[in-house]
């Protein structure tokens, strides 16, 4: 079982190894090309006398927000509305842990005003970017130092854990033996510090954090753009009161609720969610897992769950695969619901406006059948 993990180990560790230097290949051309860009952008800008300021666009001369994921897109778009330009580098209906930056995408970074990322697990090619020249000038923030208190990733009870073996097998291995391989010679300090339980990043899931955030995006426009300064402090306090009475409707529902467990047969990205609102879970996989294949352990044991608590509903994550789902409700003949996490919407609901309260507000209606 030691060896199965430590192969496990490796493998991963390779496999994120080889993302870096590919992400490191791009980012140095993509650097190369703009440095090129420049010096011919200054050129031309000898001959046409300076005034490239006056042949900007009317959207050119906007702020220029680019976000990583969902959700603070869509903060953005409450607060600032059209007087910014923004982009999303996440594309509709795209998995945030697959996603990879583009040239361009590199390029809408080094020349946004501001730059708003997550600061987790899953964007840590952002910080290749951020040491560069080219982002000099550009602002940025860090979701997660928005909030005030940050959450380590949990592994509960039955999940299976990104090592390969369960939560119970974890507490059975020696902790001598475990050190052995953690510690191997082959692994750098790096490789190491990987083992260790990261961050959770998903801190949006709670409407409570999602009303810093919001303060702390409003208050770094209103730095950047004070012209539009009252505009954004009106609309953020308009969609505050949205967000505070989103936190109501989830509190008179748990308040209401006979049950207080959640059942997810997928990741599990809610820990601040199920933080702010004293629920408890079992989940196939962390929020942040690789893993996308459960082990039998692990699904005997959500099943017996399902059974022996009564829980009416089993929840997966929008945008994922519903097999572990399906499978555990067949299993127990109740139904599948989706739980949003909001880390992206499908295109389908992106060109239909769907926003980060339309999604929380089907999870109040998820969650009372949830909690019945």
């Amino acid at each position: 079982m030691i060896w199965n993990m430590y192969s496990q180990n490796m493998n991963a560790n390779n496999q994120k190894r080889n993302k870096k230097k590919k992400r490191n290949f791009i980012f140095r051309g993509v650097s190369i090309l703009c440095t090129i860009v420049f010096l011919v952008s200054g050129l031309c800008g000898c001959t046409a006398g300076g005034n490239g300021e006056k042949n900007l666009s009317k959207d050119q001369k906007k702020l220029r927000v680019v976000t990583t994921i969902f959700p603070q897109y869509d903060f953005v778009r409450q607060i600032a509305g059209d007087n910014v330009s923004l982009t999303m580098l996440l594309k509709p209906g795209e998995e945030t842990h697959s996603y990879e930056p583009t040239p361009q995408d590199i390029i809408a970074i080094q020349n946004a005003d501001l730059f708003i990322y997550v600061g987790g697990e899953n964007d840590e090619w952002v910080e290749d970017i951020l040491e560069s020249p080219e982002m000099e000038d550009v602002k940025r923030l860090r979701l997660v130092d928005c909030v005030g208190n940050i959450l380590a990733e949990e592994h509960v009870e039955g999940m299976k854990e990104e090592r390969g073996h369960s939560h119970e097998d974890e507490e059975e291995e020696s902790h001598d033996e475990e050190e052995h391989f953690l510690h191997s010679a082959e692994e750098t300090e790096e490789e190491h510090n990987e083992h260790v339980h990261t961050m959770d990043e998903h801190v949006w899931t709670s409407p409570g954090n999602a009303i810093d955030i919001v303060e702390h995006i409003t208050e770094e426009l209103c730095s950047l753009d004070s012209e539009h300064g009252q505009t954004y402090k009106d609309n953020a306090e308009a969609y505050e009161t949205q967000l505070k009475e989103l936190d109501t409707a989830f509190r008179d529902v748990v308040e209401n609720a006979k049950n207080h467990t959640l059942l997810f047969g997928d990741r599990f990205p809610f820990r601040y969610f199920a933080a702010e609102y004293g629920l408890e879970y079992y989940a196939a996989f962390s929020g942040c897992a690789s893993d996308t294949e459960p082990s039998a352990a692990t699904m005997a044991f959500l099943i017996n769950k399902v059974k022996e608590e009564h829980i009416p509903v089993v929840l997966k994550m929008e945008l994922s695969n519903d097999n572990i789902a399906n499978a555990i409700a067949e299993a127990c003949d109740v139904p599948v619901k989706v739980f949003y996490s909001s880390h992206n919407i499908s295109a389908k609901q992106f060109e239909a406006g769907v926003t980060y309260l339309d999604l929380m507000k089907e999870n109040v209606e998820t969650l009372k059948e949830a909690l019945r």
